[in-house]
């Protein structure tokens, strides 16, 4: 029988990571508590440590990038409706 990989969100990677790297609970501890293997933490507490930098880079480079993903967003369904109405248009003249 083959096993479901399971898909963790990253708030639940986050918060496995802030726990490791608080150290009052062992990674065996932790592995046992959020049912994730012990190599699993180690990876997620090394991509916390190593980009735990880049928070502070930028002068609030995460506020914009919220921002453009947002008008990205609009963007693409400005351009969905227009080839709508592109393709209506073109339909009803006969092309």
């Amino acid at each position: 029988m083959k096993r479901i990989r399971k898909k963790h969100n990253a708030a639940f990677k986050a918060k496995v990571a802030l726990a490791a790297v608080k150290g009052d609970r062992t990674i065996a501890e932790l592995a046992s508590e959020f049912g994730v293997h012990p190599n699993q933490i180690y990876n997620w507490k090394k991509q916390l440590l190593d980009g735990a930098a880049s928070v502070f880079e930028g002068g609030g480079s995460a506020v914009m990038g919220t921002a453009s993903e947002g008008q990205v967003d609009v963007l693409y369904r400005q351009i969905g409706q227009l080839k709508v109405e592109n393709d209506f248009l073109a339909r009803k003249l006969g092309k």
